[in-house]
């Protein structure tokens, strides 16, 4: 590895460090942050105080609705709210006759937050509401306020039918397939002289405040976000950071989903969402059971003359990459959902390794019956095992400099002056070639390494077969394994100390120290002065990381941590078996053909040269000028 990679990298350093410093808050920006915190809380009071107002005015509304028998729907205002229950072996659904829409979904076969139950609730009557607008002439049409009455009732269909004066019907029709999807519709029947000639769409309102599902409240925060697809486009997702984002979409959509870390719900219209407004709220606080609140409004079209009805699909199951790809084809829409999008594989380079690569090697050795801690160390040995090749030709670039070191000091001694900087690094380039050694080939293992460990950083977290699985000390992969915990949360570290963290940026000082190590043996004159200084910076990036990873999956902090320990021993085995005297002698071998043509260069150390006399060339016309 050169010079000006190395400055690159402890640039790079430099960056991060600063950049963590430099966001460090004041005394002041704390004290500003609590006083926007109280104000936060105050406005939060205020809002429950209004919310809780205007549900009164609400039901005022609807009782002097009851009253006026002059309104369409004042027969179906009045009813008894019951759950009608729709099952599978896979999921399980409660539509409730108030409002006539799902108000309960419970997914099977997976362990809830504290373990108590091998089911999951992702949400129920008090934290989520679908809710059908329809704008009538007179009257509007809103299903939430309605009774319905249910009929065709089995475990897998049912009909809701709320009645109006006049004797028509608003009906929502379900039926429940197999696994995860759920069909149904919305259509209205003997109301087409309620609605304006021209109306053609209707508005729906949906909402769910997030139920955490995981250990790691601030990791799966991370994860849950509200995800949506456009009509013959790419899926996108509001940020997951942001504190509150209320966005206006004006391309037309295929689907809306609301997504936890590991589960999600995804709301399909056959005749698309004309557009709308999606937001997420400010996360809540931890210990509250809750993530943030998601919030969705949506147009779609509306047959009032009820020849057609609206046609809807939910998906109600876990992010598994391979399961949605399936269930997708349940769907009667004849659309390219691309539902699996809802598993985040990384952008485009990244997302290919996983998808082409990772999955088929994950699915191939849990097929195998392996424990997914044991899946992880046979990845990395896989991967280790198709870059050796490569790992090692860089190895030996790099032990080619390390045995030429002497020579080169030798040869370049009288380059010793910053001017001659330039001279210097032609000359070693001109003996490299001679001895045919590519400097640049030293930093092949890490150029090598990053995409996989990006792809992997992505893999891991979203890998629902890793959620609940143990290995070794670890009782879930897919959350942080905490060899201590405390009640308060520290800055940039948190409420605990991860062990399967720790362990990783052990391993990576390791791997820090050989690396630097074999970098300082190759290099020629001040390149090893610069070296020392640059050493401690290199030292510091994996405190960093352990600040960045504490909080990460355990599963993904193990894989680095067996990444980075059998690089530093492929890295140990190298230097043990090789010799550095056959080394030598084969690079003297080389040598010898190659000094009496001075036309074997290499492309680096022909540029080299070029630059050299271009910079010659500048320095001898400012000489004359003078």
């Amino acid at each position: 590895m050169n010079r000006d990679t190395v400055i690159g990298f402890v640039l790079i350093a430099l960056v991060l460090i600063g950049f963590s410093w430099y966001n460090q808050p004041s005394a002041e920006q704390i004290e500003a942050q609590r006083m926007e915190d109280s104000i936060a809380a105050v406005m939060k009071d205020n809002a429950k105080k209004k919310e809780a107002e205007e549900a009164a005015k609400k039901a005022e509304a609807i009782e002097a609705a009851k009253a006026d028998t002059t309104s369409l729907f004042h027969t179906a205002l009045i009813g008894e709210e019951r759950q009608v229950v729709l099952k599978n072996g896979k999921v399980e659904v409660a539509v409730s006759t108030k409002g006539g829409t799902i108000s309960k979904a419970v997914i099977k076969g997976f362990k809830n937050v504290d373990n108590s139950a091998d089911e999951v609730t992702l949400f129920d009557e008090k934290t989520q509401q679908l809710n059908f607008l329809l704008a009538g002439k007179q009257d509007n049409i809103i299903t939430s306020d309605l009774y319905f009455v249910p009929s065709n009732i089995s475990d897998s269909t049912v009909t809701m039918t709320a009645t109006a004066a006049n004797g028509g019907n608003v009906i929502l029709d379900y039926v429940l397939g197999k696994d995860y999807m759920l069909h149904f519709s919305f259509q209205t029947k003997g109301l087409g002289g309620v609605f304006a000639p021209n109306y053609k769409e209707m508005d729906i309102e949906w909402r769910d405040l997030a139920r955490q599902q995981e250990k790691g409240f601030t990791f799966e925060n991370r994860y849950a976000t509200l995800t949506y697809k456009e009509k013959n486009g790419s899926t996108d997702y509001l940020s997951e950071t942001s504190e509150k984002i209320d966005e206006k979409i004006e391309e037309t959509l295929d689907w809306v989903a609301f997504k936890n870390q590991f589960f999600s719900v995804a709301l399909i219209s056959k005749d698309d969402f004309q557009g709308g407004s999606l937001m997420t709220s400010v996360p809540q606080e931890k210990g509250t059971g809750f993530l943030k609140q998601f919030n969705a409004k949506l147009k779609t079209k509306f047959d009032p003359s009820g020849a057609q009805a609206s046609e809807f699909e939910m998906y109600i199951g876990p992010n598994d990459f391979r399961l949605i790809k399936d269930v997708e084809e349940q769907s009667t829409f004849g659309k390219d959902l691309d539902m699996e999008q809802l598993v985040y594989l990384g952008w485009p380079l990244f997302r290919i390794i996983n998808r082409w690569f990772t999955i088929y090697v994950f699915d191939w050795l849990t097929s195998w019956g392996f424990s997914m801690g044991v899946v992880l160390i046979l990845i990395t040995l896989l991967l280790k095992a198709i870059t050796f090749p490569m790992v090692k030709k860089s190895y030996m670039s790099s032990a080619k400099m390390r045995v030429l070191k002497p020579k080169l000091d030798e040869a370049t001694k009288q380059y010793d002056k910053p001017e001659d900087a330039m001279q210097k690094q032609q000359a070693m380039m001109q003996m490299y070639s001679q001895y045919g050694v590519s400097p640049l080939s030293g930093c092949l293992p890490m150029l090598i390494q990053m995409p996989i460990w990006i792809a992997m950083f992505n893999f891991v977290p979203n890998a629902i077969q890793l959620r609940r699985e143990s290995f070794l000390w670890i009782d879930d992969l897919s959350t942080y394994d905490p060899i201590v915990e405390w009640g308060t949360n520290i800055w940039g570290i948190g409420d605990h100390l991860s062990l399967t963290c720790i362990l990783f940026c052990v391993s990576n000082v390791l791997y820090s120290y050989m690396t630097m190590r074999q970098q300082k043996d190759q290099m020629v004159g001040q390149q090893a002065e610069q070296m020392k200084m640059m050493q401690w910076m290199m030292y510091l990036m994996p405190l960093m990381f352990f600040f960045m990873f504490n909080d990460y999956s355990s599963g993904l902090n193990f894989y680095y941590f067996i990444s980075l320990f059998m690089s530093a021993a492929i890295m140990f085995v190298l230097r043990k078996t090789t010799n550095d005297e056959k080394l030598l002698a084969i690079l003297e071998a080389r040598y010898k053909e190659n000094k009496n043509n001075p036309k074997k260069k290499s492309g680096l150390a022909a540029r080299l040269e070029a630059m050299q006399k271009q910079a010659e060339e500048l320095q001898r016309q400012r000489n004359q000028r003078k």
